[in-house]
Order: C-alpha cells, then sequence, then structure tokens
C-alpha cells in the first residue's frame, strides 16, 4: 500500500448511541483520527418516531463530507436478537447504508464476533477488553469512551485488517477495493452543537457524546 486508507466505523444501536470512529493505515500502522458516539435525546424520540434514524443518517453523512472515507464498515445484525431489537437496529443499519449510498462509500458488514475475534484475538471478547485492544492497537493516550465508540474503532480496524489480507493475498471482497488515499492531515473536531467534551481528551480534543434534543 503505497497510500493510506480510511475507514468510518460504525456500531449502530437498536436504543442506545450510536458509536462511530474513523482510522487510517497505511498498511504498517494505524492511527485514530475522530470518534464519538451518537445519542438521541428520550425527548425527540417521543416527538418524532423516526427522529433517531434521522439523526443517525445526519451524523453518518455529516462524517462522510468532512472525512471523506474509503470505506464504511458496519456490524451486521445480531441474529441472537428477539425480533423487536433486531428490526429496531436493521432500521438503523439501513439509513447507514442509505447515507453511505447517496455518498458513493462502499460498505462493508462484519458479524460482531469477526470483529471481535479480529481486534482481540476470540470471539467472545467483553466491552472492556475491547476498549484496551482498540487504544494499544491505536496507539491512543487513553481508554475510549464510551464502549460504544469503541466498538466502532474495532469494526473500522477490522476492516483494515481483512482488506489488508484481502491485497495482500489477492482475495476477492464483499464490495470492489477502496482505492488508497495519499497522505493527509488528521482533522479534528467537527464543531457540532451538544458535544461533550472529557478533562482528558485524545488528539485533537476529540468529542466523546453528541446528544440531540
Amino acid at each position: 500500500m503505497n497510500g493510506w486508507l480510511r475507514v468510518l466505523g460504525v456500531d449502530p444501536a437498536a436504543t442506545g448511541p450510536t458509536g462511530y470512529g474513523i482510522v487510517e493505515s497505511d498498511g504498517r500502522r494505524c492511527r485514530m483520527l475522530h470518534y464519538g458516539a451518537l445519542k438521541v435525546a428520550a425527548k425527540r424520540r417521543k416527538e418524532c418516531a423516526g427522529a433517531a434514524l434521522q439523526d443517525v443518517h445526519a451524523r453518518v453523512c455529516g462524517l462522510i463530507e468532512e472525512f471523506s472515507p474509503d470505506a464504511l464498515a458496519v456490524e451486521s445484525v445480531f441474529i441472537a436478537l428477539n425480533m423487536r431489537t433486531a428490526l429496531r437496529l436493521a432500521e438503523v443499519r439501513g439509513v447507514i447504508l442509505l447515507a453511505a449510498a447517496q455518498h458513493g462509500v462502499l460498505v462493508y458488514s462484519y458479524a460482531p464476533r469477526e470483529v471481535k475475534a479480529r481486534v482481540a484475538g476470540h470471539g467472545h471478547a467483553g466491552k472492556r477488553q475491547m476498549q484496551l485492544m482498540v487504544r494499544a492497537l491505536l496507539s491512543m493516550n487513553e481508554t475510549p469512551e464510551p464502549s460504544d465508540a469503541a466498538d466502532a474503532l474495532a469494526v473500522a480496524l477490522c476492516h483494515v485488517q481483512t482488506e489488508q489480507a484481502r491485497r495482500r493475498f489477492g482475495l476477492a471482497g464483499q464490495a470492489v477495493s477502496a482505492k488508497p488515499r495519499t497522505l493527509r492531515a488528521a482533522v479534528g473536531s467537527t464543531g457540532l452543537p451538544n458535544e461533550i467534551r472529557p478533562g482528558g481528551a485524545t488528539r485533537g480534543g476529540l468529542p466523546r457524546i453528541v446528544s440531540t434534543h
């Protein structure tokens, strides 16, 4: 790889925050550019049935427009979920896929166990273990919070590792391989309203929770 591959990882949620994270790799090392989680306020959910879907779609569109990822990696629906939760999760994934399609970004889907196996070494890793592994793999100064954001970074890392293997061995993927980009400087926060910043922020003082009202 002569350039950097940039991936937007998204961890969709049926009711809780939807995590997102931007990871960039040149084939030898990976770095984190941005991460956080979108939480839709309960009041807004009551006012509009599709509020959560609208906000997730808008957030993913904003991330794509700002960071121009080569690919979007998203977790697939966990088949062990009950029907109601699975349907809600599928709706969230739907608007994520829509945002990617509207911006011409290739989408790759990974099962939760596959993500855990690639990042932590086994498919039954807990959330804390995933957070620590993500921190180590991305050489971050602090453990990514909340866990939803760490999961999104893990999904992005999973795709990076999978894509590297595909290119190395000439394997076919789920979609057309994304073309690597030339090195670009990491960008900072989006500056969106209602962003909560921790006291000890990582590179660029990145937000952790974006709450909509």
